[in-house]
């Protein structure tokens, strides 16, 4: 057999005669359990209805009305949603009024009451407190989803004007959430097109709009995000909309890294079957030319034997760059200063950088840092991209920047030029081997620049833009390379 809930009521009333005719009338009431209490100082009372000690709570004017405002400010933040009914004498409706809008759930002219009044108010009470506090809970449910999602989630009018955001959308675009509200949605947005593009889509179709974009933060950098806007409608609140914005950032720069070492593996595949397969003739032929050298070949015929030897060694020496740009290379590493290197790289590309008279701008972290490196090797490495940077630029109006960053957990190497730049389709294809903008270039600089970087266990990230100029990134974890 269930048990009964008891129900625990506080009064509060400096009267104890009307205490103990509502006590009685309560009692009364069938088919019910009631705990009930008396409080006769309004202080002591309002601090058990904070301390949320009871199920609902009776409560008397005593004999001064702002007193229980003002007690009622305080409730009103400690305990909302608690059933609170209001006890007055006649005369002092005014008063329970303003107690209504305050957050009581009731009010009763003492000399009016009734077992049966009581009975439905009770029921009344309770039953809507039950409600509101499944309401708040899943409000409270709904709210930490909200706030502790990692993907930034945000709320937008009709008209395009943010007016709530969660924390990733905080901490992803750099605001604050007073600087979020009131804000236009085109304002995050890289260009109005784009804006323009959701907005028609949005109105037109008043569909679930998915879709990838470039966003702007309050810093003005930039990201890629994943974009999700959905149209809501509630009854009461109107047509809104809701966001969600996954910054993709890092997961296009993995994708691109993996596209990258697929793009190597299969170079390295191709270019040892093609080195297995042509240094076999050519080592034939080779052995042909020491026989014929050695076997009283004729003066007239030396001529031509040289010819033959000078371009057998230069196929071979080809197949051997080949092999070395197409994959990366077991290097020994010894402890050397990054800025060393960077200051040697410089310096074998100082004519050049004199001649076509570019401006040249150094900025090293203060500390000198200690790596883990091949030094000759690192040394070619950043010199080709020195190189392809001095060559994008033109004469005279040319800038190079050249800095070291302590980036949190790397060491960032920025080389930055203002030259022509790389069309964002041929990014991509930038370290592959054997493919070159330049007229008489073999596109193997950059390529072998890159296996050299990855031997070092360096991340490579480049960004252009076609007439300002090019910035290649390498980062060296800290956790490997100690300074």
């Amino acid at each position: 057999m269930q048990t009964k809930k008891i129900t625990s009521i506080l009064i509060i009333d400096n009267n104890k005669v009307d205490f103990l005719k509502i006590q009685q009338m309560i009692h009364a009431i069938p088919e019910n359990h009631f705990q009930i209490d008396w409080c006769d100082d309004v202080a002591l009372g309002i601090k058990k209805i904070c301390e949320q000690h009871y199920d609902m709570y009776f409560i008397d004017f005593f004999e001064d009305g702002n007193l229980l405002v003002e007690s009622f400010e305080k409730v009103g933040l400690c305990n909302p949603d608690a059933p609170k009914i209001v006890l007055t004498n006649e005369g002092n409706q005014a008063f329970s009024l303003q107690i209504l809008k305050m957050g009581a759930t009731d009010y009763f002219i003492k000399t009016e009451l009734t077992v049966q009044k009581l009975e439905r108010c009770i029921r009344y009470a309770l039953d809507r407190y039950e409600v509101v506090k499944k309401l708040r809970n899943n409000e409270q449910k709904y709210r930490a989803v909200f706030e502790q999602t990692q993907d930034a989630i945000f709320l937008m009018n009709e008209h395009f004007v943010l007016f709530d955001a969660n924390i990733a959308m905080i901490e992803l675009f750099g605001y604050s959430l007073q600087e979020l509200k009131g804000k236009d949605f085109s304002a995050l947005m890289k260009t109005n097109k784009q804006f323009v593009g959701y907005k028609n889509i949005l109105h037109k179709k008043k569909l679930l709009l998915k879709s990838k974009g470039d966003f702007k933060k309050s810093n003005v950098e930039e990201f890629t995000g994943e974009l999700s806007i959905v149209p809501i409608h509630q009854p009461g609140d109107g047509n809104y909309f809701q966001g969600i914005i996954h910054d993709i950032t890092n997961l296009k720069k993995t994708e691109r890294n993996l596209l990258m070492l697929e793009k190597m593996a299969a170079a390295d595949r191709l270019a040892r079957t093609l080195a297995h397969e042509i240094r076999n003739p050519l080592t034939n032929i080779n052995l042909s030319l020491d026989h014929l050298r050695h076997n009283n070949a004729q003066q007239s015929q030396l001529h031509y034997l040289d010819i033959i030897f000078r371009n057998s060694k230069r196929i071979n020496d080809i197949l051997t760059e080949l092999l070395a740009s197409s994959s990366p290379s077991s290097l020994i590493l010894t402890s050397n200063n990054l800025q060393d290197i960077l200051d040697d790289s410089l310096a074998v590309a100082l004519d050049r950088i004199m001649l076509k008279k570019i401006k040249l701008q150094v900025r090293y972290y203060e500390n000198p840092i200690i790596i883990p490196s091949n030094y000759e090797q690192l040394k070619i490495a950043f010199l080709n991209i020195i190189i392809n940077g001095v060559e994008a630029m033109e004469n005279n109006t040319g800038k190079l920047s050249i800095s070291i960053e302590d980036n949190h957990t790397t060491w960032l190497v920025k080389i930055s030029d203002n030259g022509i730049g790389i069309p964002q389709n041929q990014i991509s294809r930038l370290f592959e081997p054997y493919f070159t903008a330049k007229r008489n270039g073999m596109g193997l600089g950059l390529s072998a620049s890159l296996n050299i970087l990855k031997s070092h266990h360096a991340e490579v990230d480049v960004e252009s833009e076609e007439n300002k100029g090019t910035t290649f990134f390498v980062s060296f974890l800290k956790s490997e390379y100690k300074s």
